[in-house]
Parts: C-alpha cells; sequence; structure tokens
C-alpha cells in the first residue's frame, strides 16, 4: 500500500452512503497513485476516515470484487487487479467502472465464443441445427415485439454450447454471464441495452445450420462489436439505449 491514501477521505455526509463510498474510495486510489497489484487501506481505516459503518465498507467492496476490480486475500488485504479512475465528466464513476469491466469481460468472450461457434458449426447434429434456428426465430420475434428476451437469448446461446460436443464451454460461459455484478440502475441493465446486437443473431444462426465456421465466427464478432460501441458510448456520457 501506498502511504497516504487515507489522507484523500473525507467524512461523509449524504443519505447515497453507498454511491458515495464507492466515489470517494475511487478518487481516494487516483488521488493516492495506487495501480494494480497494490493494496488498499484495510476496512476499518476506510470506514474511521469516512465515518461510515464497516458493513458499509464491506457492501462497496464486494461490488468492486463483483466487477473483478479488486482480490481479497484472506489474512493479507484486499488488492487492485484494475485501473481504477474517476469519471471527470457527468457520468458517475461506478457506470464507468463496470462499463469497463464489462468491455474487459466482452474481450475474454470473445475469445472464448468464437471458439464455441467454430466447433457448433462443425460438430452440431442435424436437430441441433434445427433447434438453433428455432430458437433464433423465437428470440428475434421476441426481441421485435419488446418482450424481455433475456431466457430467450440464453437458451439460444445455450444450444450453440451444447452443440460443440463440449460441455465445458457452456459452463465457461455461464461463468462468465455470473462473474459480473451489475447494479439495478444501471445503464447496462435496463430492457434495451444491446438491441442493436440482435440481428446479427439470424447471421449466427444461419452459419451454424449451414456448418460455415467462418461466417459463424464473424457473425459473432459483429454481435460483440455492437455490444462494445454501445458501451463505449455509454461511457463516453452517451444515452442509454432506452432514452
Amino acid at each position: 500500500m501506498k502511504r497516504g491514501a487515507l489522507h484523500y477521505l473525507e467524512p461523509i455526509a449524504t443519505p447515497s452512503r453507498g454511491t458515495a463510498v464507492l466515489d470517494a474510495m475511487a478518487e481516494m486510489i487516483e488521488r493516492a497513485g495506487l495501480g494494480v497489484g497494490d493494496r488498499l487501506p484495510p476496512e476499518v481505516a476506510i470506514a474511521s476516515a469516512l465515518g461510515v459503518g464497516r458493513s458499509t465498507i464491506r457492501e462497496a467492496l464486494n461490488r468492486w470484487e463483483g466487477l473483478g476490480l479488486i482480490r481479497r486475500r484472506r489474512g493479507d488485504g484486499t488488492y487492485l487487479t484494475a485501473k481504477v479512475r474517476t469519471s471527470h465528466g457527468p457520468l458517475p464513476t461506478m457506470v464507468q467502472l463496470e462499463g469497463e469491466a464489462i468491455l474487459r469481460l466482452l474481450d475474454v468472450r470473445r475469445v472464448v465464443e468464437s471458439g464455441t461457434v467454430r466447433r457448433a458449426a462443425l460438430n452440431a447434429t442435424l436437430s441441433q441445427r434445427l433447434e438453433i434456428g428455432r430458437l433464433c426465430d423465437d428470440l428475434l420475434q421476441i426481441v421485435a415485439r419488446g418482450l424481455p428476451y433475456r431466457v430467450a437469448d440464453a437458451a439460444f446461446h445455450a444450444a450453440i454450447c451444447d452443440a460443440t460436443g463440449n460441455p465445458m464451454f457452456g459452463h465457461m460461459l455461464q461463468q462468465m454471464d455470473e462473474a459480473l455484478e451489475r447494479s439495478a440502475e444501471s445503464p447496462f441493465s435496463v430492457p434495451g441495452f444491446g438491441l442493436a446486437s440482435f440481428p446479427p443473431h439470424r447471421n449466427l444462426s444461419d452459419a451454424i445450420v449451414a456448418g460455415d465456421a467462418d461466417a459463424a465466427e464473424a457473425a459473432l464478432n459483429t454481435i460483440i462489436d455492437r455490444v462494445e460501441a454501445e458501451i463505449r458510448i455509454i461511457i463516453a456520457g452517451g444515452p442509454p439505449s432506452d432514452r
């Protein structure tokens, strides 16, 4: 831990303590020059400096851990695992940090899912290809009608994982889906987020049905490109999809 980090914290006097704590810790990290691999001050010291209970700090750190920003080592402390910057514009700092965390996750997903869709295109049985096509039809109809689509989207991608013939692909993607904790008020959780990525799902489905691994990978990359582009717009201060 670099010396002096706690000197950048001041007592918090606001009803929205959870958000204020997260913002204060991000500012502390930036002003103290803490980087990846550095240890944060102890929870009790942060709580004392901010004038809040230790449980409030623990909840804040739990959220950061869910975003992959920190790693706790039992008996040793809490260490930064990603760069933490404060937002210097109208965008809340936590929205910026959350968006950056999702971008890191998508970078990993691109690698894993590229192999997944290629294997699905090459290994799927006839019945699996037909099921993938049917699930894609269902998904796009649900999206077009403006209905909640997450269950249908998960079923479509699960069918692709099943078609690889290797259950580890499904397990890995499920773990990545569960890796990041998104707040209820997050612009990355609103129903309209990511809608631009759905039309290429048809290309992905058609490619797998046709057994074209190259076209499947290209469609998958287009899907991820569109999600990444929307995240970068939001991080830059643009409106979320439903505005």
